[in-house]
């Protein structure tokens, strides 16, 4: 599974150069965007460091797109069907949480996401991650706590969340199993 991992993390890395580029960016520029240090996204886009979900939801918001969407373009290609076997994962190095992008890359403006959390696992999101389209968030086994700037929402199996107005935010796994949940995006119409 390192092979596949480490070929999921080299396209991210190309697809954050591409995006960086096709927008006419120097790497100050998108630090300066991000908020991330301009020697870490050169390390990310060489290849000599994976980036984090934390780093790729800043990065991903400078863009003005989802992380679902840059990890879709650096992984998926069109279709109406996407085999289990085909879905991109991703796992975070520094939390280990994994990621499957479920939906088929279409023209459809959704997005499936599965995370599977580990157990005392605390995700910190920014807002930019979120300004840009509505979501929901469906617990789909074990407990889940997330907050939303001040609001704390403590999640069972089979709650459904819809997020609020963009906030700084955390996914966080209090117990001592870890939890998968469903992210449903809405994005924008215009992309």
């Amino acid at each position: 599974m390192n092979t596949i991992s480490d070929n999921i993390n080299q396209r991210i890395s190309a697809r954050i150069r591409v995006e960086r580029e096709s927008r006419g960016w120097s790497l100050s520029e998108l630090a300066e965007r991000a908020g991330v240090s301009r020697a870490m996204i050169h390390k990310i886009e060489r290849g000599d460091s994976n980036p984090t979900a934390a780093l790729l939801a800043r990065l991903s918001g400078a863009f003005g797109i989802s992380m679902s969407t840059l990890i879709a373009r650096a992984e998926m290609q069109e279709g109406k069907l996407l085999r289990h076997a085909d879905q991109p994962v991703w796992r975070d190095p520094q939390s280990h949480y994994l990621r499957r992008h479920v939906s088929p890359r279409s023209d459809l403006p959704i997005d499936l996401v599965q995370i599977e959390l580990p157990a005392g696992s605390d995700i910190p999101m920014p807002a930019s991650a979120y300004a840009l389209a509505r979501q929901l968030i469906w617990l789909q086994e074990g407990e889940l706590v997330f907050v939303e700037g001040d609001t704390r929402h403590e999640m069972c199996a089979g709650d459904c969340l819809e997020l609020g107005p963009p906030n700084d935010c955390r996914f966080i796994n209090e117990s001592d199993a870890p939890c998968r949940y469903l992210v449903v995006r809405l994005n924008p119409s215009s992309s």
